[in-house]
């Protein structure tokens, strides 16, 4: 159980531009047996800014 000062996914503010994903249609990526949520986006659109601007499929094969 998370400890009660654990905020990680309990922000509202997208990771990539900052805007209150709920005004949007959020997406949330989660990672690892746990599922906890490793960021939330405003849309498909910032996520995929987001994976471009972090460099995180360089060198993967999909």
């Amino acid at each position: 159980m998370p400890s009660p000062d654990d905020t990680r996914g309990a922000s509202t503010d997208c990771d990539y531009c900052g805007c209150d994903v709920a005004a949007h249609s959020p997406v949330s990526v989660a990672e690892g047996v746990d599922r906890d949520p490793a960021g939330t986006f405003c849309n498909y659109g910032c996520l995929v800014a987001y994976v471009e601007r972090e460099g995180l499929a360089t060198g993967t094969t999909c």
